[in-house]
């Protein structure tokens, strides 16, 4: 057996056993952010999405009024899952009360549910808390989702967590889907030099630094 195979068993996250949930990630909404800046939350939620394309896993995209003020999915996003449904709805806050939201994260059939949302506070928080009374794992990766205050993100953490929801951030998600960083050295490296690279700065710019200083020994 070899190291990778060891490293993706028991109660680890998997791009075998997990889905990707992202909600109402639009373009009004990411606006009220004030736990972080726009565009580090956009930054963040784009890493998510990208590392979650290049392992392979189940996508579920959901919006809540596109044609108000709330917006489109934001177009990075729509770019990388571009054959990808939106599931919209009509103004229901929950997204897990809302059935084509609800039987879409079932059929995957995967019970570890990696989920985002904007706000922390609504969107990701009621769904997350109903997900997990029905027996979901779920992770809430805090670092993609964004609150309309420092506070408000805070309060939500402490709310889920005690509920026994997991609080995450992408990266943490990313290294645990992989594994083993062989894996994906084996396949060219296209999450480290992706996702990782372009939205992760400081590990951006220590793997140019390693590929420049290759560049001048050469």
């Amino acid at each position: 057996m070899s190291v990778s195979q060891v490293s993706n068993q028991g109660d680890a996250l998997s791009p075998e056993n997990a889905v990707l949930v992202l909600i109402d990630h639009q373009v009004g909404m990411m606006s009220i952010i004030r736990d972080m800046t726009v565009q580090e939350a956009t930054n963040n939620v784009i890493g998510l999405a990208k590392s979650a394309k290049t392992l392979g896993l189940p996508v579920v995209l959901t919006s809540n009024m596109e044609w108000g003020i709330n917006g489109r999915i934001i177009p990075e996003v729509r770019r990388i899952f571009a054959d990808q449904q939106v599931i919209g709805r009509a103004g229901l806050i929950n997204a897990w009360r809302w059935p084509a939201f609800r039987n879409a994260v079932i059929q995957t059939g995967r019970r570890k549910v990696i989920m985002a949302g904007v706000t922390t506070s609504t969107a990701l928080q009621f769904a997350a808390l109903d997900m997990l009374r029905d027996g979901y794992e779920v992770h809430a990766v805090i670092d993609a989702s964004g609150a309309e205050s420092a506070l408000a993100r805070d309060v939500s953490v402490a709310t889920l967590t005690h509920a026994g929801v997991k609080a995450r951030t992408w990266f943490s998600v990313t290294a645990e889907l992989l594994g083993d960083w062989q894996c994906d050295i084996d396949k060219g490296s296209p999450l480290v030099f992706g996702a990782v690279h372009d939205h992760l700065p400081a590990w951006g710019y220590l793997l140019d630094k390693a590929i420049d200083q290759i560049g001048s020994e050469v």
